[in-house]
């Protein structure tokens, strides 16, 4: 799909100057950083707070000429289940804000890379900063 799209491959290689020996690959993208931590390929576009990342000790590089708009992750909900449960409501707007990509990338470090129970995970994240914090 990347190879693809408008926002894709193209647009990052204008944008950037990038040329490459050879054509792109397309993986899955797990299998991607895979390849990248074992050479087989030098570069990958990937997903900023994945847990691999920090597993096998890869380099997230900063888009500093903001190719990418941000990806920012937004709690999706039934209307019903929220009308059913506003205690729901009220604990995802306390966590709206709260999330930076960093932590969000050392969460899933925590279950993908160490294999962490995620509930575990969300207790600790919660239990390291106060009500209020950001």
């Amino acid at each position: 799909e990347f190879l693809e799209r408008p926002d894709g491959y193209a647009g990052l290689a204008r944008t950037y100057g990038l040329r490459f020996a050879s054509a792109p690959r397309v993986m899955d993208l797990t299998l991607s950083y895979r390849a990248l931590a074992s050479r087989q390929v030098d570069l990958i576009a990937g997903d900023a707070t994945a847990g691999l990342i920090k597993s096998l000790d890869l380099v997230r590089l900063e888009d500093n000429r903001q190719y990418f708009p941000p990806y920012d992750a937004v709690p999706v909900a039934r209307a019903q289940m929220l009308l059913r449960y506003p205690q729901v409501r009220a604990a995802i707007e306390r966590l709206a804000g709260r999330i930076s990509a960093d932590d969000m990338q050392a969460m899933n470090y925590a279950a993908d890379g160490r294999h962490e129970d995620v509930s575990a995970i969300v207790r600790r994240f919660l239990a390291e900063r106060p009500r209020g914090a950001r």
